[in-house]
């Protein structure tokens, strides 16, 4: 791998029906505060909370509740990894040179990281 730098998912993006529902509950539940939305009072599109969740509203999808649309992922050196990255076949999607279909589908959401951000969210220990 010539990649050596790190990594780690900043949030995941569901799909959900009642986006309001997800967001009452992981608040109430969960504690998970929003720190941003798109859309206005009564028309709420997407929502991220603090805690790395990612709700999309989407009322119309067929699969079920809670698919996964994509996964956030905070790197040290976003120019590095998009290099890396097209040696193995992935797609840019037209969101941006830094959204990538993996073969499988899978999505990415690539984003540069500030600082010390990565050392630092992955010296949490989540298990201590």
């Amino acid at each position: 791998m010539a990649y050596s730098r790190k990594s780690y998912v900043e949030h995941v993006a569901i799909r959900v029906k009642d986006i309001d529902w997800h967001i009452r509950f992981f608040s109430d539940v969960l504690g998970m505060t929003v720190r941003e939305v798109v859309g206005s009072d009564g028309a709420t599109e997407k929502v991220w909370t603090l805690g790395g969740m990612q709700f999309n509203l989407d009322p119309e999808f067929n699969g079920p509740e809670g698919r996964l649309a994509h996964l956030g992922i905070m790197v040290e050196n976003l120019e590095e990894v998009l290099s890396e990255a097209q040696k193995w076949g992935v797609r840019e999607l037209a969101m941006g040179r830094n959204w990538l279909a993996l073969p499988d589908g899978l999505e990415l959401e690539l984003m540069q990281a500030h600082a010390n951000s990565v050392a630092e969210a992955l010296a949490v220990k989540p298990r201590a």
